[in-house]
């Protein structure tokens, strides 16, 4: 019998082609790490559960637009079977939730508060429900609030969190490090190195237009092309030891 693969791609952040609040649209930046999502489930045209989650502090209009996004680029451009599994669903029909779950191929939770998210799931149970998921080898995936959740602990800049001297929210904790999407913005990257002095843990600094591709214990790093050009996307590891800090650069 061959052994299950676990997987998880760890966005750090990038513009997906969304429209803003003053009804601009915006680039798409993360073709290549897309790609390499539905690459990894094996299949031509996978199915892929979109979540979003993390949005359910800001109301279910944003929720839908996010959706519509993301419908947009896997649904439409890369030809996946695609489905929606809304926040209210963990409560009003977890059943949907457990057959939408069985259903995919891929897991995908966009970005917002992941505070606000991870306690949905821990309430309803859905912690377990992709938990289960990762381990039969599903493509768990994310950006932003949706990476941090894969990860034992994360940086974030939700209210109360970000002003803290120690910036720490927790995950699920299928990877044993601590998760900084979007270093590549002010004050993110000294907000990182600043908690992880108080912080038992390796962490991983990603920028927008990087991912993490974990399969296993493997690492890997993807990168895709910033719109703009203004910086160069990358991934660095963290660590302090004995009162000095470390860093490496994990393109691998």
């Amino acid at each position: 019998m061959s052994k299950t693969v676990r997987k998880i791609i760890a966005i750090g952040g990038g513009e997906n082609g969304r429209i803003n609040s003053k009804g601009e649209k915006l680039p798409y930046e993360l073709s290549e790490i897309d790609s390499e999502i539905i690459r990894l489930t094996g299949r031509k045209k996978p199915r892929v559960l979109f979540l979003a989650h993390a949005q359910i502090s800001f109301g279910f209009e944003n929720e839908l637009r996010y959706y519509e996004t993301i419908k947009k680029i896997y649904g439409d451009m890369f030809g996946c079977d695609f489905r929606w599994l809304k926040a209210s669903e963990l409560t009003d029909n977890f059943e949907k939730a457990q057959n939408d779950v069985s259903w995919a191929d891929i897991i995908y939770e966009g970005g917002g508060n992941t505070v606000a998210m991870v306690e949905l799931w821990k309430k309803t149970g859905f912690d377990n429900l992709l938990r289960d998921a990762w381990k039969t080898g599903k493509v768990m995936c994310g950006v932003s609030a949706g990476a941090i959740c894969w990860f034992a602990l994360g940086n974030t800049d939700v209210p109360g969190y970000k002003e803290a001297e120690v910036n720490q929210i927790p995950g699920l904790g299928f990877i044993d490090a601590y998760f900084s999407p979007h270093c590549n913005k002010e004050g993110k990257r000294e907000s990182e190195i600043n908690s992880l002095k108080h912080i038992d843990k390796v962490g991983l600094s990603v920028s927008n237009c990087s991912a993490i591709e974990i399969i296993d214990d493997q690492y890997r790093v993807i990168k895709s092309t910033p719109a703009d050009g203004s910086f160069r996307p990358y991934v660095l590891r963290t660590y302090w030891k004995n009162g000095n800090m470390f860093e490496e650069n994990s393109d691998l």
